[in-house]
């Protein structure tokens, strides 16, 4: 008899817009850090115009990448499962990088994904062509830009190719840009650095408010210069008004949030994983500001969700447009290198050593780590059952969302 779990289910909402058959472009932004970031309050300022953007979008001010790194975020966004291989990348492996995806069952739509390098790296050219069928990749070599650096071409070149493209297209499409220039070296185009705001300020001032150099600082500057570069573009075109944009960190990076946040944030690592997260339609979307706890995973089922597609879903995420404000919405997290799992719920971070066993659940609200006893035990218990389930879960499904044959 057949012993294996099956996490498979329908998805099939309709939405008051899907009968708009909407585009997607989804912008995967890299280290595209909360804390960072003029949204919550950073006193350097740093993305003034995506601060603003938030306002006329759905702003989810609480996700998380599940993990580390470009390609884990990847994976997330792409499959819904979390990657909580030790070894490098589930990307690499090739007993897991067969998976059941959302993008690939958008019917009638046209798929393609914008990188301004080559997707050689962590075998995610393997992830997306092998996955999403009839995907059209484009990489350096594809674009008439001059290549800025060991990244390929710069992003401001990026979005204007990928404007180029999606102006051009004459059925729905599903487009994924992958950003680069917010990553060492931190090259600025000298073209594009009369219209950057370039700023320097002291150590003391940098490392306050979660910066180390001010290479760093404005290379945050020059991506939301990017950002407004390709919206105002994106804007005077045909396809703007019918389009879904989402912006999303691929992950965070861990620092000193300082006194933004509650100080888990910065002596537990939340740093690392804490991006924001915008779905931005001004036809389509009325803007609110949405506090619930999400994560990467849930993105691909949030836009099938709001396309009316009806998809086969393996994944662990879920519709983050969904009004059932009585959940407790939490956000799983893997720190592959320490051996940590944990989840961030509404009111507490809860995290778990694999090899250690240590644990711990600190407060979101007033950053106290948690005494033994009741109440505490009875949560204790309830969130180290969800996290290794999470874990457990993810681990399963890895090896087992694999794709329909077609």
């Amino acid at each position: 008899s057949d012993t294996s779990l099956n996490f498979e289910r329908v998805l099939n909402v309709k939405d008051s817009i899907a009968v708009r058959r909407p585009n997607i472009v989804l912008v995967i932004c890299e280290s595209f850090s909360a804390y960072k970031s003029s949204m919550w309050g950073n006193p350097l300022n740093t993305t003034p115009y995506f601060n603003e953007l938030t306002k006329k979008g759905v702003f989810f001010d609480n996700c998380f990448s599940p993990a580390y790194g470009t390609a884990k975020g990847i994976w997330a966004i792409m499959t819904g499962i979390p990657d909580v291989s030790d070894v490098k990348t589930a990307s690499r492996n090739i007993r897991m990088v067969d998976q059941q995806t959302i993008m690939n069952q958008f019917d009638g739509y046209s798929k393609h994904y914008f990188i301004g390098g080559s997707a050689s790296w962590a075998n995610i050219r393997g992830l997306l062509t092998g996955n999403v069928s009839g995907l059209k990749l484009y990489e350096e070599e594809d674009y008439s830009s001059p290549s800025l650096n060991v990244w390929g071409i710069s992003d401001k070149d990026l979005f204007l190719e990928a404007n180029a493209v999606l102006k051009q297209q004459d059925k729905p499409f599903f487009a994924i840009i992958q950003t680069a220039d917010n990553h060492r070296p931190y090259t600025i185009p000298d073209e594009d650095k009369p219209f950057v705001t370039l700023r320097s300020f002291s150590k003391d001032s940098l490392e306050k408010n979660g910066f180390w150099t001010n290479e760093e600082l404005n290379a945050y500057a020059y991506m939301d210069y990017t950002y407004k570069v390709f919206l105002e573009a994106a804007e005077k075109e045909k396809y703007f008004d019918n389009t879904i944009f989402v912006f999303v960190g691929d992950h965070g990076i861990r620092g000193n949030a300082g006194d933004l946040f509650p100080k888990v944030w910065t002596d537990q690592g939340l740093t690392c994983q804490h991006v924001p997260l915008l779905f931005y339609a001004p036809s389509m979307l009325q803007p609110a500001v949405v506090n619930k706890k999400v994560s990467q995973i849930d993105i691909m089922p949030t836009l099938a969700a709001l396309c009316g597609e009806e998809v086969t879903y393996g994944g662990l995420g879920k519709n983050i447009f969904e009004k059932d404000s009585a959940k407790d919405h939490h956000a799983f997290i893997v720190d592959s290198d320490l051996g940590n799992i944990g989840l961030v719920t509404n009111n507490y971070f809860f995290k778990y050593n694999r090899k250690t066993k240590e644990e711990g659940v600190y407060s979101l609200l007033n950053n106290e780590q948690l005494k033994k006893g009741e109440p505490a035990d009875s949560l204790l218990n309830q969130l180290r059952n969800l996290t290794i389930g999470y874990y457990e879960a993810s681990r399963y499904l890895l090896f087992n969302n694999k794709k329909k044959k077609q």
